[in-house]
């Protein structure tokens, strides 16, 4: 099974003073003042069960760096003899809807492209990945050029994917079931409340004039 996604603008800033590390009673400082470097894209589709990595840095995203990335992977054992290759995707405008996955299929019959739902793209194992890329390569952001960008991702990549394990997810089926019955029954109460109180109180008839 493949996770695989896109980090979108990777900027270099080339800070106009050093970036200072931290030390005793010192925080990290880092300047405010920067160049701009341009960015770049960072491509990768993780491997859920083996905690591998493969990856690959593009000026931009789009259907055509997605599918470089789709061969890079599906041309290397043990995907490219396996009867069935899950590729689980967000809905991206590289990867969106059936035209995605029959584009797919068609090159790599053996491929399964499967969606995760609008607005739910957390649910993709990538994205975890993407967030120790974040901490550990690309902050507090201070590059000097896109080369430097890119070497620092795909040395961070080498590096991972020789000590790494997979992700021990938490949230499991039933977690989730529970955490949509919670959702229903806060809807419920919401609507309960906007409705308007019904009103059994019958005036009491008027006396009859005398």
């Amino acid at each position: 099974m493949i996770s695989a996604d896109e980090k979108t603008s990777i900027q270099a800033r080339c800070r106009c003073h050093p970036t200072l590390p931290p030390g005793r009673s010192r925080m990290m400082r880092v300047n405010h003042d920067y160049e701009r470097g341009g960015a770049l894209a960072y491509l990768a589709a993780y491997d859920v069960h083996h905690a591998r990595v493969f990856g690959r840095c593009s000026p931009k995203t789009g259907i055509t760096p997605f599918m470089d990335l789709v061969e890079q992977v599906m041309t290397q054992e043990p995907y490219a003899s396996a009867t069935r290759v899950f590729w689980v995707v967000d809905n991206g405008s590289s990867h969106r809807g059936k035209a995605a996955a029959d584009r797919l299929a068609e090159r790599f019959p053996n491929a399964v492209m499967v969606h995760t739902p609008v607005h739910a793209s957390w649910l993709n194992q990538v994205e975890i990945f993407f967030s120790i890329v974040q901490r550990k390569v690309v902050s507090p952001n201070d590059f000097t050029s896109l080369d430097q960008v890119e070497d620092r991702l795909i040395a961070f990549e080498r590096r991972y994917n020789e000590t790494a394990r997979p992700f021990q997810w938490k949230f499991t089926p039933a977690d989730l079931e529970d955490l949509l019955a919670r959702i229903e029954r806060h809807e419920q109460k919401e609507r309960n409340s906007q409705q308007p109180a019904s009103c059994d109180h019958q005036p009491a008839a008027l006396d009859a004039a005398a």
